[in-house]
This record gives structure tokens, C-alpha cells and sequence, in this order.
């Protein structure tokens, strides 16, 4: 990573969207290294890029645009990786897992990032802010277009996508989040224990839907006892 103490050369002139990437670029630096938004100023991504404070404004209203322009690149990279993870596999669930994983990856990788974009509240309440558009623009329509490939593959009961994306992305989401939270747990190999928790989460619902939704975890027991061959 570049280091953000290092000025950057100043932007030619008709060069503005140069200077837009810069700044972007810089602050993105400047927030994965401070791990936290509040550390991050307008006049200290000035001082990294080169530039003066007023130049910032002339591409972004204020510290709140910015950081969603930083955090809305972060996601467009999170949804390169996730199709990457999945190249070359086939079957739906696989996919599904594969995008998971990846999912988790990328957010131990940009902690500060991922926690500014998915445990910060909408700018406006009720009101769905642009990195809610980003997310349900990338990684989370390809989280959805492969449950529906799963259903058409009667892995998961034929129906609305929308809440079992929900169900599996909030598998995806707590792991990740609890990693970056208590970092110290004894999670093991952090990405193998993801793994076992995202495939938890895709096969019991496959389970769920194949035995009824409206089976009690006692009925789950009755039935695993049943499928026992031997003592």
C-alpha cells in the first residue's frame, strides 16, 4: 500500500477526473491506516494528494461524499472478487459459497471500509443511501441471481429470492463483522471457519425447504435420528 504521507504530484490542469481518482485513492489509504472515518479529514487528504482543501470540494460536497465515494470504489473491487472466486465453477451452490467466502475475505481485508458501508446508518432514515444502491447494484444482486439459480436447480424451494439472499448475506455479513470486532477470538484458520459457517448456512436452508419451512428443531432431530444407519 502507497504510503499516505507521501505527496502525490498535482493534477494537470483538465485533469479533474485524474484528481478525483487521486483523492479517492489517498483517502481510501488514509482510512484503511487510521481505521476509523472520524480520523480521516478533508485537510489531510489534501496534504496526501498535494492539493489544498478547496480543491477537494470542488469534486465532493463534504467528508460524508467522499467517504461514500471511497467506500462505493472498495464495493465495486469487492464485486470483481467475488465473480473471480467463482470462475470456472458450475454448480449454484458452489457458486453461492464461493461468493460468500470471498465476501468474508474481502471484508477482514478492508475493515474500516466494510464497517463504514454496512454497520454505519442511511444518511437520510427510511431513505436507502448511495452505497445501499452499490451494494444492491453488485455484490448483492449477484448474491440473489445465484439463489434464484439455486432454486431453478431445486437446491432451495422455488420462490421470492430476496429474503433467502437476506438469510445467507446476513451469515455472510456476521461472520465477517464478528471477525473484525473481536479479532482475538480463537477463530482458528479465519477462513476455514467461514467456510463452515456459510456452508452451514446454504445447506441448512436447502435441508429446511426439502423438509417443510415449518419443521421445529425437534422434527429436525426426529429426522436426522431416522437417516442414522447402525447402532
Amino acid at each position: 500500500m502507497t504510503s499516505v504521507s507521501t505527496r502525490r504530484k498535482r493534477a494537470s490542469r483538465g485533469s479533474g477526473e485524474q484528481l478525483r481518482e487521486e483523492i479517492i485513492a489517498a483517502t481510501k489509504d488514509l482510512l484503511a491506516e487510521s481505521a476509523n472515518s472520524d480520523a480521516v479529514s478533508i485537510r489531510g487528504v489534501a496534504d496526501a494528494v498535494g492539493v489544498t482543501p478547496p480543491s477537494i470540494y470542488l469534486h465532493f460536497a463534504d467528508k460524508d461524499a467522499l467517504i461514500e465515494a471511497v467506500v462505493a470504489d472498495v464495493f465495486n473491487e469487492l464485486d470483481a472478487a467475488m465473480l473471480a472466486a467463482a470462475v470456472g465453477i458450475e454448480r449454484p451452490m458452489e457458486v453461492l459459497c464461493a461468493y460468500g467466502l470471498a465476501y468474508v475475505q474481502f471484508a477482514i481485508e478492508h475493515p474500516e471500509h466494510y464497517r463504514v458501508a454496512t454497520m454505519e446508518r442511511c444518511p437520510v432514515e427510511g431513505q436507502p443511501g448511495h452505497l445501499d444502491m452499490v451494494l444492491a447494484d453488485a455484490a448483492f444482486t449477484h448474491f440473489m441471481a445465484t439463489v434464484s439459480a439455486c432454486m431453478d436447480a431445486g437446491v432451495f424451494a422455488k420462490g421470492d429470492p430476496l429474503p433467502v439472499t437476506l438469510e445467507l448475506w446476513s451469515a455472510a455479513h456476521g461472520v465477517a463483522a464478528l471477525m473484525i470486532a473481536k479479532p482475538f477470538l480463537p477463530w482458528g484458520e479465519r477462513l476455514e471457519t467461514a467456510n463452515r459457517v456459510l456452508r452451514a448456512a446454504a445447506i441448512g436452508r436447502a435441508v429446511s425447504d426439502r423438509l417443510g419451512g415449518e419443521m421445529t428443531a425437534a422434527d429436525v432431530e426426529d429426522w436426522l435420528a431416522a437417516q442414522r444407519i447402525g447402532p
